[in-house]
């Protein structure tokens, strides 16, 4: 284009000179002939204003043609000085769109092209535009369009957004090895009320098992519903009630339920209604019921710690958070009177409780049946409970590196004594106080204590609720619990030390037989499974090999323990206590995922 506005300049230049005075001569003589015949002829107006408009000096065509085209050919020039500054920022703006796009990209799926986003055109239709710029005037260009942002948190790649809601997997894949000097026989859960001792194969015989039953499959749905925050949550295991044949050929492990709830917040109120961590359970922030802002230790053994206070049962909660340091809550969970059977507390054969001679045949109050008016292990959902049992917390976090937490419990127990046809209930109560203090970055203690008339049920089992009185009626059993310890991270590792620790107190009652029954009576014919204490020391870590914000993370875990256990009563010559060493190794791939940010 420059070369061929070149060749007509200089063309032009060239013949000006000879159609200059060609032009000055034609000019003369047609001037002289109409002189002639203006004096010829009568002076008209338009004659005189031609003869005014004569007295300038006149310019020929040519001039005129000439200087029309010096001006087209400055106008050329600037058009052409425009394009290219455009075609210059918009080579900018190409540049800067690639390197958006290929960042864009990489962190969020559903990025555009930056070109289109900002209205640009592709590369064809740029060189077209400049071409045809040469014919018709065009507007000033457009400043170049900002690039897009890509400081945005990127989205984990498996959460997906349902009209205006995220759903986002959760879980993680385990495989867990575990050794015991002695068998336990509960599989990777430890039953910290029953571990053996005495002259039985599994005092005598160690155990050692690979298992795949503590990997974890869920999602967490969040969404704005007129301005609350409303978080469904659902979370499975394989922990479930397995076949006695599972572990010969296939190991088909049960799905089990663990956590399906519903939260919603609206400003400083929050409503919750489903399966989920009680409320009595330790927290580590405020009062939550996600997974991470509670405690319930980094141990490997999926029975957690002895010592531990908690449950995973239907929960009706309400909560105000008065500020962000301070919440009330208050929640109604439901309930099941307990005389033992889980975890290792007791059996038919070894009751946790001994019944007065009255009850000891009675259906309604068997240890054993499927049916009775307490659960004694075997009656799943057949116990006629009263009411729902209550718990208030209330918790204080002044300061990110500290937690306060304080509460009670209140239960209701009832039952029928057949033989004189009446209802005989009692009340249990109990209270807790935790309490987590970072002292430097990374290192933080903790302890969380409980102690209950009643209450046995929520020290995971270990501890019937009651005893039964020679009239029929429940007494409450009281009992203790501690968990305490530390916790180190330091940079890809964690460390992590707690001492567990249950005290059982005596409630022995005089049959009308003369004979001592209840719970940690001494004598011939006591059971071994009246425990004491449990005590439990544990230390362990968890090291991230390998974490990626888009791909998940991949962990080893290491624990020891040593747990000791000490009932009230054991036979003539048996030792008095139970003794079990403990190695779990654990390695953990966990599905990458997070909160979404609600806000965007």
């Amino acid at each position: 284009m420059r070369l061929s506005l070149g060749c007509i300049l200089a063309l032009a230049l060239s013949v000006l000179p000879a159609l200059a005075a060609a032009g000055t001569g034609a000019n003369n003589s047609s001037a002289d002939a109409k002189s002639t015949a203006a004096s010829e002829t009568k002076t008209s107006p338009e004659t005189t204003a031609k003869s005014e408009a004569s007295a300038e000096p006149a310019k020929s065509g040519l001039d005129l043609e000439v200087e029309e085209l010096r001006e087209q050919l400055q106008a050329q020039s600037e058009l052409i000085r425009q394009q290219q500054e455009r075609v210059q920022a918009l080579e900018e703006q190409l540049k800067v769109s690639t390197t958006t796009l290929r960042e864009g990209l990489s962190s969020s799926p559903a990025a555009k092209p930056a070109n289109a986003a900002a209205g640009l055109a592709p590369a064809a239709a740029v060189s077209a535009t400049a071409a045809s710029a040469t014919v018709a005037a065009a507007p000033p260009a457009a400043p170049p369009a900002a690039p897009q942002s890509t400081n945005a948190p990127p989205e984990s790649p498996l959460q997906l957004r349902v009209g205006t809601a995220y759903i986002t997997p959760v879980g993680f894949v385990d495989f867990t090895g575990v050794w015991r000097n002695h068998t336990g026989g509960s599989g990777i859960g430890t039953n910290f009320a029953g571990i053996p001792y005495g002259p039985v194969f599994q005092n005598n015989l160690s155990e050692f098992r690979f298992s795949m039953q503590n990997s974890r499959i869920g999602f967490r749905v969040d969404a704005l519903v007129k301005g609350a925050h409303v978080i469904g949550y659902m979370e499975s295991d394989f922990l479930g009630n397995n076949p006695g044949n599972v572990a010969v050929s296939s190991n088909s492990n049960t799905l089990r339920s663990r956590l399906y709830w519903v939260d919603v917040r609206k400003s400083a109120w929050e409503v919750l209604g489903g399966q989920t961590w009680s409320l009595i359970t330790p927290g580590r922030t405020a009062i939550s019921p996600l997974p991470g802002d509670l405690f319930y230790s980094q141990d490997i053994d999926v029975n957690y710690q002895a010592g531990l206070v908690w449950g995973r049962i239907p929960e009706l909660r309400l909560v105000y958070h008065a500020s962000p340091k301070a919440a009330l809550a208050v929640a109604l969970d439901a309930p099941e009177q307990y005389v033992g059977g889980s975890a290792g507390l007791g059996s038919s054969s070894n009751p946790p409780i001994t019944l007065p001679a009255a009850f000891a045949s009675n259906a309604a109050y068997s240890l054993s049946a499927t049916s009775s008016e307490f659960n004694n292990g075997a009656t799943t959902l057949n116990v006629p409970n009263v009411a729902p049992d209550v718990i208030v917390k209330l918790a204080f976090d002044p300061a990110s590196r500290f937690h306060f937490e304080v509460g009670g419990l209140e239960r209701q127990f009832k039952l029928w004594n057949p033989a004189s046809t009446t209802k005989l209930s009692a009340t249990g109560a109990g209270g807790f106080i935790n309490l987590g203090v970072g002292l430097f970055k990374g290192f933080r203690l903790l302890t969380n204590n409980f102690y209950s008339e009643g209450g046995g049920r929520y020290i995971f089992g270990q501890v019937p609720d009651f005893v039964v009185r020679t009239d029929g009626s429940p007494s409450p059993i009281h009992a203790g619990s501690t968990v305490s310890g530390f916790e180190f991270t330091h940079g890809n590792a964690s460390f992590y030390g707690y001492y567990g620790a249950i005290y059982v107190l005596q409630d022995v009652i005089t049959d009308t037989t003369g004979k001592l029954v209840g719970y940690g009576w001494v004598g011939a014919g006591a059971s071994s499974s009246q425990n004491r204490t449990i005590q439990e020391g544990t230390l362990g870590f968890n090291q991230t090999l390998w974490k990626d914000a888009r791909y998940g993370a991949l962990n080893l875990m290491g624990q020891y323990s040593y747990l000791t256990r000490s009932p009230w009563s054991v036979a003539s010559g048996a030792p008095r206590d139970a003794l079990l060493n403990m190695v779990f190794l654990n390695l953990r791939y966990t599905l990458p995922g997070g909160a979404p940010n609600l806000e965007r």
